[in-house]
C-alpha cells in the first residue's frame, strides 16, 4: 500500500458552500459556544437586533393610525481577506487521513481513492480552519506582529469600547480566581450592574454567560462545596452545564491562546445576549476563494490551501464585562 495521497482536489463556487464551508458554520462544531455565525451574507454584512415593539392597542376607531416601527441596533462587521495554508510529510498526511476513515466499515483500505478519502481530507482542514477561525474571534488583533492578526477578536473589540458612557461596554473589576466564591461573587456583581433590558432577556433565555476556564472552574467549586446530597451526587458524577440563576456558564476555551498572545488579560467573564457576538465568513463576494489541497512531488508533501473573507464584532451596547490580568 502506497502512502501518497496525490489526487487533487479544488473547491470553488457551489462546491465550495456545500462541501466545504457550510457543514463547517451549522451545526455543533468548534464555533458552537453560545456566538452567531453568519455565511455569506449579502456585502457590507450588517448585524441587525429588533426590539418588539410595545403599546401597540389603541382604542378603536375608523381610519389608519399605525405606530412607528420597532427600534433596532444595526452595525457593519468588517470583513478581511484571509488564507489558511498548511503542509505535511506525505507519510504523515497519509497517516492522519489513514486514521479517520480506518474505523469505517465501508471503507476499502486497499483501494484509497474512493470518496471516503476526499471527505476524510475535506475534514481534517476544515476542522483546522474552524478552530483557527474560533481563536481568532476571540483574541485576534490586526496590530499584532503575528499571531492571531488576521481580523480584530472579541477581546480587542470590548476593552476598546469599555467606558462609562451611555452607549459603552460597562465593566465590572474582577478579583483573583485563586481564592474560593470569587467567580459567584463576580457573577452577582454582573447582574446586579446589568441594565434592566439586558436583565430582562434572561426570560427568554437568551442571556449567557461566557467566561475563562478559572473562572469556571472557580465556580464549579462554589457548588460543589457543602455537605448535602444534591453536592455529594454532584462530585460523583460532575456537573455536565454550570449555570447561574438559571443563566448558561459557558467555558469558551481560549485560556491557551490567551496565554501564546501575552498582550490581552487572561481571565474573562462577559454577560451578554447570546444573540449578540458574532463571527461571518464568506466566500461569495471575495473573487479567488477556493480550497484546494494537492500534492507537491519536490518537496514530498501534501498541502491545503483556503482563501475567504471572515470578521467578528458585537451589537448591543447593554454589555457587562470583566477582566483582570494575572500576575
Amino acid at each position: 500500500m502506497g502512502k501518497i495521497i496525490s489526487n487533487p482536489k479544488n473547491y470553488t463556487g457551489n462546491e465550495l458552500e456545500s462541501v466545504f464551508f457550510r457543514p463547517l458554520v451549522s451545526g455543533p462544531s468548534a464555533l458552537d459556544l453560545g456566538i452567531r455565525m453568519m455565511y455569506n451574507m449579502p456585502v457590507p454584512t450588517t448585524l441587525n437586533f429588533w426590539k418588539r415593539g410595545v403599546d401597540l392597542l389603541q382604542k378603536y376607531s375608523a381610519g389608519w393610525n399605525g405606530s412607528s416601527a420597532s427600534d433596532k441596533y444595526q452595525k457593519v462587521i468588517e470583513l478581511s481577506k484571509v488564507k489558511a495554508e498548511m503542509g505535511y510529510g506525505a507519510e504523515d498526511y497519509f497517516s492522519m487521513v489513514y486514521e479517520r476513515i480506518a474505523g469505517s466499515p465501508e471503507v476499502n483500505l486497499g483501494d484509497l481513492s474512493g470518496t471516503e478519502l476526499e471527505e476524510a481530507e475535506t475534514a481534517l482542514f476544515r476542522e483546522s480552519i474552524a478552530e483557527s477561525i474560533r481563536a481568532t474571534m476571540w483574541v485576534g488583533d490586526t496590530a499584532r506582529c503575528g499571531g492571531f492578526n488576521t481580523f480584530d477578536g472579541f477581546f480587542k473589540r470590548l476593552m476598546a469600547d469599555t467606558g462609562t458612557g451611555a452607549d459603552d461596554v460597562k465593566r465590572v473589576e474582577m478579583t483573583s480566581m485563586a481564592t474560593a466564591g470569587n467567580a459567584e461573587k463576580l457573577f452577582k456583581a454582573m447582574y446586579a450592574a446589568a441594565p434592566a433590558e439586558l436583565r430582562s432577556m434572561k426570560a427568554d433565555g437568551h442571556l449567557v454567560l461566557l467566561v475563562t476556564r478559572d473562572v469556571a472552574e472557580n465556580y464549579e467549586e462554589s457548588l460543589l462545596s457543602g455537605s448535602l446530597d444534591s453536592v455529594r451526587a454532584a462530585k460523583i458524577n460532575g456537573i455536565d452545564r454550570l449555570s447561574f440563576r438559571g443563566i448558561p456558564v459557558v467555558d469558551i476555551q481560549a485560556d491557551a491562546y490567551l496565554t501564546a498572545v501575552g498582550d490581552q488579560p487572561t481571565s474573562w467573564a462577559i454577560l451578554t445576549d447570546s444573540r449578540n457576538l458574532a463571527v461571518a465568513v464568506n466566500t461569495s463576494d471575495f473573487p479567488g476563494s477556493e480550497v484546494a489541497m494537492w500534492y507537491n512531488p519536490d518537496q514530498m508533501e501534501n498541502r491545503q490551501r483556503a482563501t475567504f473573507m471572515a470578521g467578528c464584532d458585537y451589537l448591543l451596547p447593554e454589555l457587562i464585562v470583566t477582566s483582570y490580568t494575572a500576575v
